[in-house]
């Protein structure tokens, strides 16, 4: 790509006309980024129609108009009792309908009575509604033009997604300077074919007809969407590839001690062959030369953190250490509580490190590390600080693995010499995808529940049931049940009818004194403290209500009963992650799916499947058919990749097709180091 065209990919959106600082900041909240390149892969995510319509009779309440209106009268808003009523500007169509056109700020009554002189015809386009009997009301239009210019008003109208203080039209003036600026002089007639290709269906999906221009499906969309594949799978090729090159090998430690023998002695239960069959591949991997680049990825409760254990241990034959990165202090402390009391049966060393550790007590974990006395370090990113150094480490197992960045992971794996990674993922992807995805990684998948494991039982209740439901669950924690209670928001709000916890908390606790609560805006500490009580065996506190920030990471063994409220709210991958809370026991679990008045037949089919079936790799299955990647890539799935173009659910025969050309490439060309810059694919998910 011409050095030209690149620097104005790269151009700050503040230096494109009309845009300066302040709406270039507002241009990154939205886009990730304020350069040009990140407003071209910000498409449109609709189009809106504003054909001609001399008969506003002819429209549907609630469409958008676009309507020759002679302008006949004009009434100011006038002030009430601290209320100001809204300006109206009376109007007629050509077929002599009246329509009344409303704006609610006085501050610019002069701009609008310029736009809209009495006696004049003008060109409005609008939301056309009709109140009672109100008649036809557009309020603030969003076009307002001369007969004889008529044409500035798009017939046509992208629609992208927006953020606060950012209009359609601003993204449209950008988005018309922008390409205006690409057919002149910034290099692009002169490109080759590939790169004036990309461009031109960038073209077609910024300046969309219908909506199906948009469709994953249209011409352009299957383009792009290629395109970004072909740079995610080039920088995974080239990541194995550098992998496998001699510069990149490592001397492989011997064995020193025997402690897996032991340690399958010490394991109170027995692995599942698919538990087995992993620590298999990990043993395998860490005795190449090559480092280990591993993904372990398992259902909620299947055992991973076991085989983090096995890993370690395998490490520790060695002499090396490793350490075990997870997002939370609070889970963090769990792997440490589950791991340490097996460590010290087996003679290693384990600490905890967090970035809750202070003074004299941070220092002494610090000098153990450094001697390598500690072959297990267990804790959060104070693992990876700059004053933490380590003797000799020799793997890096990594939590819920999404939620560290690249850099993050990088970082870590620089305190040794080329460690091995062993990721650890709960975020089920289907079969079908999971080896494209996760390309640049060697995959296991822990497809069974550890033995004694029962189904979580799992039923539907409308809310007006949940009095009764109460009582099934007195007589349970009468018997010495946990149970957590979910409500999707944390307090009531005037917008919207679903529950909030901390109303659920006032009222449960008058049948359950010593009901807990936990949510995202609790101070940490306050929460992690709540948490802990209601994990104590020995402790009064039999409930917890809590939002969703127990979705991940939670693991109360003697807790057997899930309510989840508003649950038709919820995606199938945040309820199947919520429903793992309990179920960690051999005791019968139950989950209870509490649904609304109002429940839609997709929200009905999504509890459906979840009390059909609680294998995660089905249900991520279902999801991915019924929702497709608008819906998936929320903060819930943000295991998945997100990509600018490509579907999940219709571009799978894309990815096949990316791969292949990514693995027959022995060079990639520079067309694809292009790619791979303007997609950010030049470093990957398991870099």
């Amino acid at each position: 790509m011409k050095q030209e065209l690149l620097d104005f990919l790269n151009t700050d959106l503040q230096f494109v006309k009309g845009v300066g600082p302040v709406l270039a900041a507002r241009f990154d909240d939205v886009l990730s980024g304020r350069r040009v390149l990140d407003f071209l892969l910000h498409h449109p995510s609709g189009v809106r129609r504003r054909d001609l319509v001399d008969n506003v009779m002819d429209a549907t309440t609630g469409d958008v108009v676009t309507v020759p209106l002679l302008v006949q009268t004009v009434r100011p808003g006038r002030s009430f009792r601290g209320r100001r009523s809204p300006t109206q500007i009376t109007c007629v169509d050509r077929a002599g309908n009246r329509v009344i056109i409303q704006f609610f700020n006085a501050n610019f009554l002069d701009y609008w009575l310029q736009k809209l002189p009495v006696g004049a015809w003008r060109i409005v386009s609008g939301k056309l509604e009709r109140p009672g009997r109100g008649g036809n009301i557009i309020n603030h239009p969003e076009f307002i033009e001369p007969i004889d210019a008529a044409d500035k008003i798009p017939r046509s109208q992208a629609i992208y997604p927006a953020g606060e203080g950012l209009t359609q039209k601003t993204f449209a003036n950008v988005r018309d300077q922008i390409f205006a600026a690409l057919d002149g002089n910034v290099g692009l007639g002169t490109s080759d074919d590939q790169t004036r290709e990309f461009f031109d269906a960038m073209r077609a999906v910024h300046f969309p007809q219908t909506p199906d221009d948009l469709s994953p499906h249209a011409d352009a969309m299957v383009k792009l969407a290629y395109y970004e594949l072909l740079a995610h799978q080039s920088a995974i090729a080239i990541t194995r590839r550098e992998r496998a090159d001699a510069r990149h090998r490592r001397t492989v430690r011997p064995k020193k001690h025997d402690l897996m023998d032991r340690f399958y002695d010490l394991l109170p239960f027995e692995l599942t062959s698919a538990q087995v069959t992993t620590i298999q591949e990990i043993h395998d991997d860490m005795r190449r030369d090559i480092p280990m680049m591993r993904l372990v990825q398992g259902d909620v409760g299947s055992g991973k953190t076991i085989i983090a254990m096995a890993a370690a241990v395998m490490c520790a034959e060695t002499g090396a250490q490793a350490v075990l990165l997870a997002p939370t202090d609070t889970l963090a402390q769990q792997h440490f509580a589950k791991l340490q009391p097996l460590c010290e049966k087996l003679g290693m060393v384990c600490e905890c490190l967090t970035g809750r550790d202070k003074g004299a007590a941070r220092r002494e974990k610090l000098i153990s590390l450094k001697s390598g006395r500690t072959k297990l370090a267990v804790g959060t990113h104070a693992l990876f600080s700059e004053d933490v150094v380590y003797r000799d480490l020799g793997l890096v197992i990594i939590d819920e693995q999404h939620r560290f960045g690249v850099a993050q992971r990088s970082a870590m794996c620089a305190k040794g010499n080329h460690p091995d990674l062993l990721a650890l993922s709960a975020t089920p992807i289907p079969r079908t995808l999971s080896m494209t995805i996760y390309g640049d990684m060697d995959v296991s998948i822990i497809h069974q529940k550890p033995a004694g494991r029962k189904p979580i039982k799992t039923t539907k209740l409308p809310m007006g049931r949940v009095g009764a439901l109460i009582g099934r669950i007195a007589a349970q924690i009468d018997a010495g049940a946990k149970v957590f209670w979910v409500t999707p928001l944390v307090t009531d709000s005037d917008e919207t009818d679903m529950t909030a916890a901390v109303a659920r908390h006032e009222m449960l606790t008058q049948y359950f004194p010593h009901t807990g609560l936990v949510h995202g805006q609790m101070d940490k500490k306050q929460r992690d403290a709540v948490m802990a009580t209601f994990a104590d065996d020995h402790s009064g506190m039999s409930l917890l209500v809590a939002t969703t920030v127990i979705e991940v990471g939670i693991d109360v063994p003697r807790a057997t009963i899930i309510v989840i409220e508003n649950a038709e709210r919820f995606g199938l991958a945040a309820l199947h992650q919520l429903r793992g809370r309990v179920g960690r026991g051999s005791t019968q679990s139950y989950c209870v799916l509490v649904h609304g008045d109002n429940i839609t037949p997709d929200g009905t089919k999504r509890l459906d499947v979840l009390c059909e079936t609680d294998d995660g790799f089905v249900i991520a299955e279902q999801d991915l058919m019924m929702r497709g990647v608008g819906e998936l890539l929320g903060t819930r799935q943000s295991g998945w990749i997100q990509y600018h173009f490509v579907d999940y659910r219709e571009h799978r025969d894309l990815f096949k097709l990316a791969a292949r050309a990514a693995a027959d490439m022995t060079t990639p060309s520079s067309w694809v180091h292009d790619l791979m810059y303007m997609f950010d694919r030049s470093t990957t998910i398991g870099a």
